[in-house]
């Protein structure tokens, strides 16, 4: 029974002495003396920020992607102990004890190591010698640019470390599809595909470019898989299902993980609540949630509400009114409609409320059951306080003539009708008032915040004015209902009692997670910050060339800096290979086209294969920006760059096998044809070059050299005798 102890229990392992020594450089590279320079050097100001808001579970929206790189430099800093308490305000500021700078570059630092030994596995499974593999890990390690953004705490190296990831497990996964499929390790490197595809995409919006590369990969592979006639109907089903769930549910799933997280961290109200709904900021502990606490969250007829500019520039302020009228003349001797003042008011107020009436009833009440207003619906608007109307005409604005005034609307009994419907429109999530005039032909007319302060007559409180033509929505057009009750009284001096009191009301709803990321995800992909021109921006075409860098860092008193600009010979050399790469698959292709072999066919493929995932990676991740409008920096083209640092060996190795051979010294792949006969349409049969006897040999018409077979196959061919000398037309019999 015990008889299995009698024997040596004996383990073997196989180790990759490269691929540990890849590993090991690469972390010796990246953690050397980690934490100089001990001060904020450029983005670090930025995403420090962020950092400090994890730590403090402070909510907040960055508009340049999804919060899982954010969550990942936290987490550094939650290792480290960093309690958030420092102040990320300017570039060079020294850190003080407190910020473990050293735990909070740690990740970046990691993943820009890893990243080497991922550069040589990748160029393995792509079926390329070990020493074009070796070579290439190489040429990412010593990389200066990938080196200098890897050892701060910035997100590019974390991306890069995921676009590779995703890289290898699929070649991985396509590898073990040709011998067995359906195994653990097949299940495990494609479901690593789509977690690698996710985490990318969770990091920076430019890991998506990949994530596209990728799914039209293996679409082009489904569909070689699908004309597979060894495949049964039920087996390709079934591999269509897997690649559905491993590359798009799983992506999406752990997408919405990483802003279930984001959304479960923050639950505290911060300074970027005001871009917020007031549903969403009532989901979060403090801040509006005090205020708007048990309010009903669909607004109906007869609604009580306040409305803040969603802009909230140059400050937040709420749609207000009051019994001063506008000037019957301005200073500069304009004319206006003497009507009451409408503005945007930057504090709490009894005059900001308003009531939601239906044009076509005359109650000022919620009924029951209530009325829900809906997009589109046409509505008035009428001031809580002194029961006038929000009304627009055309009169030019007191501080913008090349706009309508908005106003209460008070009869003076004159031609100048009221004209107060408004529609409302509710793009998504935010709820927005805009009005159409009574007129025969319909014209839309926006309520728009300019921002400018009134004079002493205004109170200088802030001008709101009508727009006729709108070129789209703009912030400052966007209306938040914030606080909001349902009216009971009809009667005005009840009214004016009940406007008084706090907002109370027994119906209470919290918003759902998918609420809260849809809206969330909208601002991320909506919100833009004034593009402002930074003196290291740069456009792409600066990249390929170098012609550009960005200073980092600069030591006040001893002078060292540092600037993030890459290898002058690596970058060259890259942009060589991927010229090179291109103009001989192109001739390639048109030689094939006329049935010219000059490659093995294995070749071939492997060409096109390493092309697909070097030459098409550089693409998606460099070309898109030339249609991109926002501020460019040079850090933006580091994941181009490593696609492109993989196909410098990949090309040289090319040239080595197939374009550099000697005379008088063939190949594996070298033969001889022999012809049958002196005809036009000769047959022949190959003979491995290596199989002939050592020896000149006398050249004749009719035999030639063809270096277009797999070593060791002898096929029979046809061949035109017409063909150039060196050059054959080779079609199998």
């Amino acid at each position: 029974m015990l008889g299995f102890l009698k024997q040596p229990v004996v383990v073997t392992a196989e180790i990759n002495v490269n691929l540990v020594a890849l590993t090991v450089m690469g972390l010796v590279n990246r953690l050397w003396a980690l934490s100089y320079p001990r001060a904020v050097v450029f983005d670090e100001v930025y995403y420090g920020q962020f950092v400090s808001l994890y730590m403090k579970r402070i909510f907040f929206v960055d508009d340049s992607g999804p919060p899982f790189g954010h969550m990942l430099l936290a987490f550094g800093g939650y290792l480290g102990g960093f309690d958030g308490n420092f102040l990320w305000n300017r570039i060079g500021a020294e850190y003080n004890m407190n910020v473990p700078i050293w735990s909070l570059r740690l990740l970046p630092a990691l993943t820009g190591a890893l990243c080497v030994p991922l550069a040589y596995q990748i160029l393995v499974e792509l079926h390329f010698s070990h020493c074009a593999a070796f070579g290439a890990a190489l040429l990412i390690l010593f990389e200066n640019s990938l080196i200098t953004q890897s050892r701060l705490m910035l997100l590019e190296s974390v991306l890069i470390f995921f676009i590779l990831l995703a890289i290898l497990s699929y070649l991985k996964f396509y590898n073990l599809q040709k011998c067995s499929p359906f195994t653990a390790g097949w299940w495990f490197w494609l479901l690593l595909t789509g977690v690698a595809c996710s985490c990318a995409v969770g990091v920076k919006y430019m890991g998506l470019f990949t994530y596209m590369l990728l799914l039209a990969i293996a679409g082009v592979h489904s569909w070689h898989l699908i004309g597979d006639q060894t495949l049964s109907n039920v087996s390709v089903l079934c591999h269509l299902l897997a690649r559905g769930l491993a590359l798009v549910v799983v992506p999406v799933a752990m997408y919405l993980f990483f802003f279930y997280v984001h959304l479960t961290l923050l639950y505290r109200s911060g300074p970027h609540d005001q871009i917020m709904t007031s549903a969403f900021q009532a989901s979060l502990e403090g801040g509006l949630a005090r205020i708007t606490h048990g309010q009903p969250l669909e607004v109906a007829y007869g609604s009580q509400i306040t409305l803040r500019n969603v802009l909230g520039k140059p400050m937040p302020c709420w749609l207000h009114s009051h019994k001063s009228t506008y000037p019957i003349r301005y200073e500069n001797g304009r004319g206006s409609s003497h009507q009451q003042q409408v503005t945007c008011y930057p504090f709490k107020d009894v005059n900001n409320w308003w009531i939601v009436k239906d044009p076509g009833m005359q109650q000022l009440v919620v009924s029951n059951p209530p009325r829900p207003v809906r997009h589109g619906h046409i509505v008035q608007l009428v001031h809580g306080i002194t029961t006038r109307y929000l009304n627009t005409h055309d009169v030019a604005a007191p501080l913008s003539p090349h706009s309508q005034e908005i106003s209460c609307y008070i009869d003076y009994n004159i031609s100048m009708p009221a004209q107060n419907l408004w529609r409302v429109t509710i793009p998504l999530l935010q709820e927005i008032v805009n009005r159409e005039l009574d007129t025969d032909v319909w014209k839309t007319i926006l309520s728009e915040l300019s921002g400018a302060s009134l004079p002493e007559w205004g109170y200088r409180q802030l001008e709101i004015i009508g727009e006729k033509l709108s070129k789209g929505y703009h912030q400052s057009m966007l209306w938040n209902v914030e606080e909001h009750r349902y009216g009971k009284s009809q009667e005005q001096k009840e009214r004016e009692v009940e406007l008084h009191s706090p907002t109370q009301a027994d119906i209470s709803k919290n918003l759902s997670f998918m609420a809260r990321f849809t809206e969330l995800q909208w601002k991320i992909l909506t919100l833009k910050n004034e593009d402002t021109e930074h003196k290291y921006s740069s456009s792409p075409l600066d990249w390929i060339t170098m012609d550009t860098n960005i200073a980092y860092w600069f030591h006040p008193i001893s002078g060292a800096q540092i600037h993030l600009i890459g290898n002058v010979l690596t970058w060259a050399s890259a942009n060589v290979a991927t010229l090179v790469y291109v103009c001989l698959f192109l001739w390639y292709l048109l030689r094939r086209r006329r049935k010219i072999c000059d490659i093995p066919e294995d070749a071939w493929r492997l060409w096109v294969s390493a092309g697909g995932f070097c030459v098409g990676g550089w693409a998606v991740n460099y070309l898109p920006f030339f249609m991109m409008e926002k501020t460019l920096f040079l850090y933006h083209y580091l994941p181009a760059l490593t696609f492109q640092i993989l196909l410098i060996p990949v090309v040289l190795q090319h040239l080595t096998d197939h374009l550099c051979r000697y005379p008088g010294h063939p190949t594996g792949c070298s033969a001889v044809l022999i012809s049958g006969d002196g005809g036009s349409e000769m047959m022949g049969f190959i003979v491995p070059a290596a199989a002939l006897p050592s020896g000149t040999l006398h050249y004749v018409p009719s035999v030639v050299t063809l270096p277009c077979l797999p070593e060791g196959h002898g096929e029979n061919y046809s061949v035109n005798a017409s063909t150039e000398p060196g050059k054959v037309n080779c079609s199998p019999v």
